[in-house]
């Protein structure tokens, strides 16, 4: 049997939709008047920055996207730059919701809009990412890509791991758990 090459990538999506499920509802309450701790949108920021893109995007970008176009997939007008232009849009949300939130928190109420926004098309624009991924892009990266290319994937994840601190998903998971409660 052929080692699965996108079962992590999947559990990581697991915990990046819930931070995507935190964003949406705090992100309709700050647009309703009812929702203004910053230090939450700094903390998302956080965890979208480094779990997210640092962490995860930097999987399939550096590892299972290199390997599908080595296997043969177009780098251009395909599903993985499709994926990467998504993932370049998202980091624009985020880049927007930083500027907007510090302003909020120099007392810019201007920004508040601004705010939500940006964390509601961010979560939009990850929630349909994600699933194109999970249910188009990684059961074909399953189906084509060859047994000796899977090692090498699993290989790079497992770099890319040993490279994040000890404690970094637990960490996360935490920050998640912490608004989950809020």
């Amino acid at each position: 049997m052929l080692p699965d090459i996108t079962t992590t990538l999947v559990e990581e999506h697991r915990l990046i939709l819930r931070m995507i499920a935190l964003l949406e509802r705090n992100a309709r309450r700050t647009a309703e008047g009812t929702y203004s701790n910053w230090q939450f949108y700094l903390d998302g920021i956080d965890f979208i920055r480094q779990y997210a893109d640092r962490f995860h995007h930097a999987k399939e970008e550096d590892v299972l996207f290199t390997a599908l176009i080595d296997n043969g997939m177009p780098r251009e007008h395909s599903p993985v730059a499709a994926m990467l232009m998504e993932h370049d849009q998202g980091r624009a949300f985020v880049r927007q919701l930083e500027d907007a939130v510090r302003g909020a928190q120099a007392g810019r109420t201007e920004n508040i809009p601004t705010i939500a926004e940006n964390a509601l098309g961010y979560a939009a624009l990850l929630r349909d990412h994600i699933a194109k991924e999970d249910g188009i892009l990684y059961p074909l990266a399953e189906r084509i890509v060859p047994a000796p290319l899977r090692e090498k994937i699993l290989d790079g994840y497992r770099i890319a791991a040993a490279r994040t601190p000890q404690g970094f998903t637990d960490h996360y998971t935490r920050i998640v758990e912490q608004y989950e409660q809020e």
